[in-house]
C-alpha cells in the first residue's frame, strides 16, 4: 500500500477499522483478570479499561469541537458486567463522531490542535491500549491494519517529543531485528512489543 493510497482514509474509518479488533479484546477481558498488570506500568487491567473508556468518550466531544475534561476517571467496571457491551456502544460513537462531514479538519482540542492529529490520537489509545489489555488478559492480538499503522507512525513521530516530556510515551525500546511494523510502532511509544503477562 503506498502513501497516497493511506491518506485516502478518514480518521472515522481508521476508527471503525480499530474498533474491529478492539471490541473482541474487550469482550474477552474476564473478571480473574481485572486485577493484573498491564504494559502501562502505572495502569492494571481495571484502570486501564476505565481510562480507555474516559478517552473514547471525551474522544467524541473533541470530533465535534466541544471542550473534553480528563481531570477525573470514572470508575465504569464498577458499574456491573455490562461495561463491556457498553464500552463497545461506546466505541462505536466515537467512529460515528469522527466519521462525520469535517470531523478532521480545522483544530480541536484544548490546545487548538490539527482535528486530524487529534483525531489519530484516539486511535492510537484504541489501537495500543487495546494491545495493553489483549497482553494482560492472555489474548492474542493479530496487529493493527496497515492503514492504521502508517497513520499512527507519522503521529507518533509528531507527537513523541512533547509526549515524552508529559510522561505519556517512555523511551523507545531496542527494535528486535524483523520486527513488524506494527512492533515498531509499539517501541517507539516506549513499549516493550514482547511484554507477555502473567497469565500467558
Amino acid at each position: 500500500m503506498d502513501a497516497n493510497r493511506v491518506k485516502t482514509y478518514g480518521i472515522g474509518e481508521l476508527l471503525g477499522m480499530a474498533r474491529e479488533r478492539a471490541v473482541p479484546v474487550v469482550r474477552g477481558i474476564a473478571d480473574e483478570v481485572l486485577g493484573a498488570p498491564t504494559p502501562c506500568a502505572e495502569y492494571d487491567v481495571r484502570a486501564l479499561v476505565n481510562h480507555l473508556f474516559q478517552v473514547i468518550v471525551q474522544f467524541q466531544r473533541l470530533a465535534v469541537k466541544e471542550a473534553s475534561d480528563f481531570g477525573e476517571t470514572p470508575d465504569r467496571v464498577a458499574e456491573g458486567p455490562q461495561w463491556r457491551e457498553r464500552l463497545a456502544e461506546e466505541a462505536d460513537r466515537l467512529v460515528a463522531a469522527w466519521s462525520a462531514p469535517g470531523a478532521d479538519e480545522g483544530l480541536t482540542g484544548g490546545m487548538n490542535m490539527p482535528a486530524r492529529l487529534v483525531g489519530s490520537m484516539a486511535l492510537l489509545d484504541l489501537t495500543v491500549h487495546v494491545w495493553d489489555l489483549a497482553r494482560a488478559s492472555g489474548q492474542e492480538f493479530p496487529g493493527a491494519d496497515e492503514a492504521v499503522v502508517a497513520e499512527l507512525s507519522g503521529a507518533v513521530e509528531e507527537l513523541a517529543p512533547t509526549a515524552r516530556k508529559m510522561g505519556v510515551f517512555r523511551e523507545p525500546v531496542a527494535e528486535r531485528a524483523g520486527a513488524s511494523a506494527f512492533e515498531r510502532l509499539l517501541a517507539r511509544t516506549g513499549r516493550d512489543p514482547y511484554w507477555r503477562g502473567g497469565g500467558e
